[in-house]
């Protein structure tokens, strides 16, 4: 065993998930402000189009990306739990088997997106030269889907090895690509949308290969990929991706209604809702990286059968959760002016901006809430838990509320209603993480057993 090896099973808790986070943030934050600066530098241009074809992108950008996090949660979930139980070469085996289904899955799943393109795009409102100017935009950056996905597949085996600092450094090597290029692309040669798609395609291939030299230089790199163990691995890869997978992607569906919903107020609105879906991830980085910080934290404990520092670290994560969100809160409120001017944001764009750097910001506690008991499900046998509630969020916890509150105060009511279901759910997702770790038996739970059967059932009713 290597000496970051099952690190988590001893030290406190709340240092950890404070570590983990942080340094996982640091390459998230970087990877989300350069996307913030690429949408300051569109706004520039000084064409409302350009911002809402963005706001548009982001919602498919998030579909396929949700693609990459489920296959990237198997990923921590299975090498962690390897390394909690001690063994090295199992830990090896699963992490190169879940990045060759991961590559080969996901070349299927962009080419599936990049041939339907217009009708998503079209789907979620965009009409005109905005919705052309979303689809040229996403015809360059979908196809490198699978070049993502090393990455981040490759920062969950890092982290699973306890080793954040690295996996950071993908991520902000990602980020140092990304902040050169695109100035000189969307400026300096006048290319707009292409060198600011062009930009993010280079970012993708750095971060992926930066996330796999460590794996090879400090952590013994990976098995060789063989026949017999990928029809051995499949099923637990599936078993956690699956789900995972079907989790992720409830996030970019209800965030698609809420594009659409916002697209009946006009492309001041969208793009309004556009600058906040970029300064949201910038100012939240943190809580965004818990669900992976925590995990690898819950899953070696599970591994080793250490079931009060599973709720210990839980729990922590909770707390680090609202000293994080009350304190980025603040710092939204107190710069709300001068935030929407990088924007150069007026009427109801300045309106949104002001709204997300109010009192929704607080809300995000919540939204934290439910990243931190995803983990916990993902890692202790039960990813169900998190697709069946991450869905009810992003429907029964959206759709209704934002009819509702739109209806009384129009594109603001919009956000409002979005985040009234995000509390909700959050306050869910908790009592049932509670009630699942009191179990006495939490230990004995074989960690593919309730999610398997749950895709036989699925699978039958097909």
């Amino acid at each position: 065993m290597s000496d970051t090896q099952a690190k988590f099973l001893t030290g406190g808790l709340f240092g950890h998930v404070s570590t983990m986070s942080l340094t996982a943030s640091v390459g998230l934050v970087a990877i989300f402000l350069v996307d913030l600066v690429d949408m300051i530098f569109i706004s520039m241009l000084g064409h409302s189009e350009l911002a809402a074809a963005v706001g548009y992108a982001g919602a498919v950008l998030f579909f396929t990306t949700s693609f990459g996090i489920g296959m990237a949660i198997a990923a921590g979930a299975l090498v962690a739990r390897a390394l909690g139980a001690g063994d090295d070469d199992l830990a090896r085996s699963r992490a190169s088997n879940v990045l060759v289904f991961a590559v080969g899955f996901g070349a299927v799943f962009a080419a599936i997106v990049w041939m339907n393109l217009g009708f998503l795009v079209g789907l979620l409102g965009a009409t005109g030269n905005t919705a052309d100017l979303a689809v040229h935009y996403l015809q360059i950056i979908v196809p490198s889907l699978p070049l993502m996905m090393i990455g981040m597949i490759g920062g969950a085996i890092l982290r699973s090895h306890g080793d954040a600092s690295r996996a950071m450094m993908a991520t902000i090597w990602a980020g140092v690509v990304n902040a050169v290029l695109d100035p000189i692309l969307i400026f300096g040669l006048d290319m707009d949308l292409t060198g600011a798609a062009l930009a993010s395609v280079a970012s993708r291939i750095t971060m992926g290969a930066v996330a796999l030299i460590p794996i090879f230089k400090y952590h013994g790199g990976l098995n060789k990929p063989s026949v017999e163990g990928l029809k051995a691995d499949i099923s637990p890869v599936v078993a956690i991706a699956g789900p995972a997978i079907l989790t992720q992607l409830a996030t970019p569906i209800g965030q698609a209604y809420v594009t659409r919903a916002m697209a009946s107020y006009g492309e001041d609105a969208v793009a309004g809702m556009a600058m906040v879906g970029r300064l949201t991830p910038v100012a939240f980085g943190v809580i965004f990286a818990l669900s992976g910080a925590v995990g690898p934290i819950i899953g070696q404990n599970f591994g080793a059968n250490l079931p009060d520092r599973v709720k210990g670290a839980f729990r922590a994560g909770l707390l680090f959760t609202a000293l994080y969100v009350v304190a980025a809160a603040l710092v939204l409120f107190l710069f709300r002016s001068p935030i929407a001017d990088l924007f150069s944001a007026t009427g109801q764009a300045r309106e949104l901006v002001y709204l997300f750097c109010g009192p929704l910001a607080l809300v995000f506690f919540f939204n934290g809430t439910l990243f931190v008991s995803n983990a916990a499900f993902n890692n202790l046998g039960h990813p169900f838990y998190s697709t069946w509630l991450n869905w009810g969020r992003h429907t029964l916890g959206t759709i209704p509320f934002v009819i509702l509150f739109s209806a009384w105060l129009g594109a603001s009511g919009v956000l409002i209603g979005q985040a009234v279901g995000g509390l909700l759910f959050g306050v869910l997702a908790w009592v049932l993480t509670e009630r699942l770790m009191s179990k006495p038996d939490l230990p004995e739970h074989d960690p593919t057993r309730h999610s398997t059967r749950m895709l036989q059932l699925l699978y039958h009713r097909r």
